[in-house]
């Protein structure tokens, strides 16, 4: 079963954004789920703006994040390839997480930022499982309940 975000009811990926929102998980921006954050951005302005953070690999170019292109019509997505429109996105958030220029102590913080949201998702799942599970067996716990009433109604009208 899929956990759903608590803001917008849309299913949340391993790969989105998320916060907690009134003490369940949500996109921090249901709009662009998998967008970069504020503090990802701010990593790749201050530590990566000299390099390329993304490559596009149907075009088979590489970019800085200064180069990216945005859709500003339609829809707001951003982190496009400017020749394709293809979202680089997850490539970004890759260098991030890889880029050998960030302080090491930087780097490990936002790897362990992005480990606590997967394991914050799948407990989550977890829990809709084991929720899913307990109200299928009291449905079948009903079921068999209102079968054993009915029969016992219907032998007592009989005798």
């Amino acid at each position: 079963m899929q956990v759903n975000c608590s803001k917008c009811s849309r299913p949340i990926a391993l790969t989105d954004v998320i916060e907690l929102f009134e003490g369940h998980p949500a996109h921090v921006d249901c709009k662009r789920a998998q967008g970069l954050t504020p503090e990802e951005r701010s990593v790749l302005f201050v530590f990566c703006s000299s390099h390329p953070v993304a490559h596009c690999l149907p075009c088979g170019q590489h970019y800085r994040f200064t180069e990216l292109a945005a859709d500003i019509l339609g829809g707001g997505r951003t982190n496009l390839c400017p020749r394709c429109r293809r979202d680089l996105t997850e490539g970004v958030r890759a260098h991030v997480f890889s880029c050998v220029l960030l302080p090491s102590e930087l780097r490990q913080r936002t790897q362990h930022v992005r480990d606590a949201a997967q394991i914050l998702i799948k407990r989550s799942q977890g829990l809709y499982d084991r929720s899913d599970g307990l109200i299928r067996e009291a449905e079948a716990h009903l079921l068999e309940s209102q079968r054993a009433l009915r029969a016992a109604m219907a032998r007592r009208q009989m005798g």
